[in-house]
């Protein structure tokens, strides 16, 4: 009997690219169910009730959740093509750099703009490091752990670069990237699963007239405490 895999997710989420990224990647097969995660579902409130997010991987009835623990699994489940190279400190570093990039490379509201630039630079000239002299994480010709976990800067900064008026991925400054951002978004198995840019941008600009509108009713909240 075929075993049943579905993916509960977000059209727009780096954290849901990489579960569907590692399934496609390995060749299994399973089931996309798109979630508002502005109106969140009776389904999603009942398989994650601890963080109510996605994604989330529901397999043969087994439910785990948050982003980096669901690639372990799906390795782990699925041995074919791994992610993870087999050496315990390979393995650490991966793992360490994947959660360096995500504390670091974050889309942040209006009133830590400037910090928030500052971590992803900082970011970006480490994982620079990493690239140098390689073509992909996983060395010639190879996706690995790296490549799924963080893969989603290759398209969603150049989304945040336009709508912040900020340059962030510098090809001069950032040659290892500019050209593993290249082959990584030819691949026709991570393009097919990118979402149209123009409704990207059309989402964050919504996100950002949100925060701006949330960020002046707290100062008016402020001001009339202080009044």
């Amino acid at each position: 009997m075929a075993t049943k895999v579905k993916v509960l997710g977000f059209w727009c989420s780096p954290f849901v690219f990489r579960v569907v990224w590692a399934l496609k990647l390995k060749g299994v097969e399973f089931e996309y169910i798109e979630e508002d995660i502005f109106n969140k579902s009776t389904r999603l409130l009942e398989l994650n009730p601890v963080h109510k997010k996605v994604p989330v991987l529901v397999h043969d009835d087994k439910v785990i959740v948050e982003s980096f623990v669901i690639l372990e699994y799906i390795d782990e489940t699925w041995p074919q093509d791994p992610l993870l190279p087999q050496d315990p400190y390979e393995r650490a570093m991966a793992r360490f750099w994947a959660k360096f990039a995500d504390e670091k490379s974050t889309w942040t509201k209006g009133e830590e703009k400037e910090d928030a630039l500052k971590a992803t630079m900082e970011a970006l000239e480490k994982i620079e490091g990493e690239l140098k002299g390689k073509s992909y994480f996983g060395g010639e010709n190879k996706y690995a752990y790296l490549e799924v976990a963080i893969g989603w800067i290759n398209y969603l900064i150049p989304i945040w670069e336009e709508i912040a008026s900020i340059q962030f991925l510098d090809p001069k400054r950032f040659p290892a990237i500019t050209a593993w951002k290249s082959k990584f978004l030819d691949n026709p198995l991570i393009k097919e699963t990118l979402p149209p840019r123009e409704k990207l941008l059309i989402y964050f600009h919504e996100r950002v007239k949100h925060w701006e509108i949330d960020a002046t009713i707290r100062e008016l909240a402020e001001t009339k405490l202080e009044n």
